[in-house]
């Protein structure tokens, strides 16, 4: 069957492909479900990290790898066990990029409810990690809430933090990013902080909740600055360690929290306020192409990343 797959070039770098031998899911037994993708989405911090051989990253010994987590697939086949799910049943699953899968009835998907948009939901994955961090800071209303990077997860988690109450402001060093983010129409303020712009723009001491999404290596001493006293850093993945000046933190005594993935109950509240319109999803699909025109997106990825933003594949 086909999958996007890692592989190592003779000069060390690493590109995507698809392959079209990789193996066969097993058939369905107990509660599982057999799945024919329909659609699968691009994680972008997740994936270029890969290609770069990031913390997430397989050794190079261990490609060709898959990887992903946002698959849209059919169920095509049921255990004996199964209960919920039926034949036709469209879901969301934390599926690599395969054409076809098996996961059990009570792992990480969603059921997809008619009105949802297939392709769409090619991104909850990503949207999901922004609800889990949105609820992991604890989001509360007039708190203001300043979210870095404007990537696609920033971009959702702008728009989650607005639906939870918080006053958002975000920022990023991509004027077409911001360009984007102002046309969500979500957030108090849309800063530009490249070159020395950050300590021009946020002044110290403003925000109760910073949530890093941009993963650069010296924005956490700058970023518990813009914090209030006992206000709260969210940083994600992305990255081998984390270092600051600790006596900033000590004398705001800043709760740092880390936040990875999501769960179930992410993605049904995020399905719900995506029925609400109160988060959109289709504003931040830049590419919906044909996943025999992966290559390129991928080679955008790693060379290019700023090239992309919400991307989904056609199965």
């Amino acid at each position: 069957m086909r999958a996007i797959v890692t592989k190592l070039l003779p000069d060390k770098r690493r590109e995507k492909v698809v392959v079209s031998e990789w193996p066969e899911p097993a058939a369905p037994v107990d509660n599982e479900v057999l799945c024919e993708a329909v659609f699968t989405g691009l994680t972008n911090g997740t994936e270029r990290n890969q290609l770069i051989g990031g913390n997430y990253a397989a050794s190079d010994e261990r490609l060709p790898a898959g990887g992903g987590y946002q698959n849209v697939g059919r169920v095509i086949e049921t255990g004996p066990a199964v209960t919920q799910l039926q034949l036709g049943d469209l879901i969301y699953a934390s599926k690599d990029h395969v054409e076809r899968f098996t996961i059990p009835e009570d792992g990480l998907l969603l059921k997809l409810p008619p009105d949802i948009n297939p392709a769409e939901a090619a991104l909850f994955g990503i949207s999901g990690v922004a609800m889990h961090c949105c609820r992991r800071i604890d989001a509360r209303i007039g708190e203001k809430v300043l979210i870095v990077g404007q990537g696609c997860i920033g971009m959702f988690a702008a728009q989650i933090a607005y639906a939870m109450g918080a006053r958002v402001t975000v920022c990023d060093i991509e004027e077409s990013r911001l360009a984007q983010a102002r046309q969500l129409g979500v957030a108090e303020q849309v800063i530009n902080t490249s070159g020395d712009s950050w300590d021009a723009q946020l002044e110290a001491g403003t925000f109760d909740a910073v949530m890093d999404f941009a993963g650069a290596g010296d924005i956490i001493t700058p970023m518990i600055h813009a914090c209030k006293v006992r206000g709260r850093v969210l940083l994600v993945a992305g990255r081998f360690d984390v270092n600051y000046t600790f006596n900033v933190g000590q004398h705001k005594e800043i709760s740092i929290l880390q936040c990875s993935h999501f769960t179930r109950d992410d993605l049904a509240n995020l399905c719900r306020l995506l029925r609400q319109n109160s988060v959109k999803i289709a504003p931040l699909i830049r590419h919906q192409v044909n996943v025999d025109d992966a290559p390129q997106i991928y080679r955008w990825l790693r060379d290019e990343p700023m090239r992309l933003l919400g991307t989904v594949f056609e199965w």
